[in-house]
């Protein structure tokens, strides 16, 4: 069973007159990789932030390995901190930049426990090329941070945090900068980094993909409260409300009503699900993932609808249905001409009903996703137009 490292006791927190935090309640396990999502403004950042030491809570308490650690100053806390800015050193070179705080660390004197030493030179060698090599930087001691690339760079910190041996690493957004191919290369080595120490990883972003890849436990927030905590099959898989539906993945929410356990009625069509203990004809939230339906002939479908946009993902074509006044999403790799009239099929494992929640009705409908494309090719043609134009 794991350990309880850190808990968020009924934190609140507010600037000014907003509320950021309201009453929020966490805890973190010891070599636990927890994610906190959500879109800008939700609370996370402020949340790491807090376990750091650097903010504190207008109340509640926060405690590690089971000690109230609210006045406790972020440099006596057993963390240490990865922000998107790596604030390397550009004239230290990579092994400097590393053993800059083992340098600045004093332990007491075997000898005489009154008098404080400095780390042996020979340990800090010794640790700061252990972290080199954790990090996949062997042999790059002696470059400076110019000579690195941004991946190379955010290494170097994430080994000068490391390397002071914490308990939990905190990570604010740290791949923010970096290209979209580097930053899933540098998902998967964050978590094997993570399991190679051995430590508690906090990592803070609006990614929903980065969060899937690399977490244990996610915990998806919005307006300073904890939508849902789990396993990311459990976040993508079972979403509480239509917040959570919404932001992890893409999601088509449609009203519906349970007529009894497994069958839920959507459009006057009942459609068995796997779902039960709601009241009867309890008014629902229906979640159905695009790439949870197919495609079939028209008079095969349980639903009919016409296709309103196409577009090519690479991988796939992201189709816009129009059932009934209500768009949605669907992922497929057939081609389905724009204005033509399909058929769907859904399985029962594809369904997934929520209970009715303040989200509701807030999510789930495509109408403006063909707009926005359009919108983007208008800018484009603008842009292209204004190219024209200078070049005459």
């Amino acid at each position: 069973m794991s350990k309880e490292l850190i808990r968020l006791r009924d934190i609140c927190m507010a600037f000014d007159d907003e509320q950021v935090l309201d009453h929020l309640n966490l805890y973190i396990n010891d070599k636990e990789f927890l994610t906190l999502l959500g879109p800008s403004g939700c609370g996370k950042t402020t949340t790491l932030r807090i376990i750091g030491g650097f903010t504190t809570p207008t109340s509640g308490d926060v405690l590690f390995d089971g000690v109230r650690i609210n006045d406790v100053p972020p440099y006596q806390r057993q963390i240490n901190t990865v922000f998107q800015k790596y604030a390397l050193f550009p004239h230290l070179n990579v092994f400097e930049n590393v053993a800059f705080g083992l340098r600045m660390q004093k332990r007491p004197d075997p000898n005489n426990p009154k008098k404080t030493i400095k780390i042996p030179e020979e340990e800090i060698r010794e640790r700061v090329l252990e972290m080199l090599e954790t990090v996949s930087l062997k042999g790059f001691e002696h470059r400076r941070p110019d000579q690195l690339s941004g991946g190379q760079q955010q290494r170097v910190a994430i080994a000068r945090a490391l390397v002071n041996r914490p308990k939990v690493l905190l990570l604010d957004e740290p791949l923010g900068a970096l290209d979209l191919k580097l930053r899933k290369d540098m998902q998967i080595e964050l978590k094997r980094i993570q399991q190679q120490v051995g430590i508690t990883f906090i990592y803070v972003t609006h990614d929903q993909e980065e969060a899937l890849t690399m977490s244990d436990t996610i915990v998806v927030m919005d307006k300073g409260s904890i939508q849902q905590i789990g396993t990311p099959e459990d976040i993508y898989n079972e979403p509480k409300n239509a917040f959570v539906a919404d932001f992890i993945g893409e999601s088509n929410i449609i009203d519906g009503t349970m007529p009894e356990d497994n069958v839920v009625q959507v459009y006057g069509k009942r459609f068995p699900c796997l779902d039960g203990g709601f009241a009867l004809n309890e008014p629902v939230d229906v979640v159905i993932r695009p790439e949870d339906i197919d495609i079939v002939p028209v008079e095969q479908g349980q639903l009919t609808g016409t296709v309103t946009s196409v577009t090519f993902k690479g991988m796939q074509y992201d189709i816009i249905v129009d059932f009934k006044g209500f768009k949605w999403l669907i992922q497929t790799t057939d081609h389905c001409p724009e204005g033509s009239h399909i058929g769907i099929k859904i399985d029962p494992d594809g369904i997934h009903v929520m209970k009715k929640s303040s989200y509701s009705g807030m999510f789930g409908d495509y109408s403006s996703f063909s707009e926005e494309y359009d919108e983007l090719d208008d800018a484009s043609l603008g842009l292209d137009e204004e190219e024209s134009g200078d070049e005459d």
